[in-house]
């Protein structure tokens, strides 16, 4: 079994932060997948009920959590 060292480090406090702008492409982005989502229903909902979940969770969880407008 192996022990784990950290090596606490004390944050920089003299840095400057970043100003936060917001990005429209994470906007733009997330309407894009609604399109597609819209789009996939009405073609055929039952066939394209896979693709629909794919896209609907990657809204749900991934798009949001990795992707931020303020980075």
């Amino acid at each position: 079994m192996a022990k784990l060292f950290t090596i606490t480090v004390p944050p920089d406090l003299s840095r400057k932060k970043r100003e936060r702008t917001s990005d429209p492409r994470y906007v733009d982005g997330q309407k894009m997948l609604v399109e597609a989502m819209k789009y996939l229903a009405k073609a055929d909902p039952v066939a394209n009920r896979g693709a629909i979940e794919l896209l609907s969770e990657h809204v749900r969880t991934r798009f949001r959590m990795t992707d931020s407008p303020l980075s």
